[in-house]
């Protein structure tokens, strides 16, 4: 059986400009800050990852930016279902990754990466879940760790909630 780790990550704090549409808002300064701390926080426990996915969003797009510079990555790919619905589809997101990535990045947002974290979590650390459930903040990254394929991420382990800040 092979071990694979799910990274799902809460893009970095957006300003709101006004009369910019929610697609198109931009990171704040501090977001920028707090995604450079999260490539750096990466790098460090998962410089390599096979997969990143990222919702279309300027605010996700803008963080992967600020991210990707730390990593060595051997895929990304922009989809929408990760911004639709606030990321209600991820599962199937999830479970479309390539069998052969063992290490993914999702960036995407609220409610979706808290509850995909929430429902499919069922193991791990019981203090990684109960700080999820109280909040989900953004650049936050939580390791959830699946023992089969992508497809079958219900039941995976919560490893670690991190809250990278710049």
């Amino acid at each position: 059986m092979t071990l694979r780790t799910l990274l799902l990550m809460r893009h970095a704090k957006s300003d709101y400009p006004v009369g910019v549409p929610d697609r198109d808002r931009p990171l704040a300064p501090r977001g920028e800050r707090d995604a450079a701390a999260a490539g750096l926080w990466l790098r460090a426990a998962y410089p390599a990852i096979d997969q990143v996915i990222v919702s279309p969003a300027r605010r996700a797009r803008e963080t992967w930016t600020r991210v990707a510079p730390y990593l060595e990555v051997s895929g990304v790919q922009v989809d929408a279902r990760v911004y639709d619905d606030w990321g209600a589809d991820l599962r199937e997101v999830v479970a479309d990754l390539p069998d052969a990535a063992r290490t993914a990045l999702v960036i995407g947002h609220n409610p979706g990466i808290e509850e995909f974290t929430m429902s499919h979590a069922t193991a791990g650390d019981p203090r990684a879940r109960e700080r999820v459930r109280r909040k989900f903040p953004t650049s936050a990254i939580a390791v959830l760790h699946l023992p089969g394929t992508w497809a079958d991420a219900h039941g995976c382990a919560l490893m670690v909630l991190a809250i990278p800040r710049g």
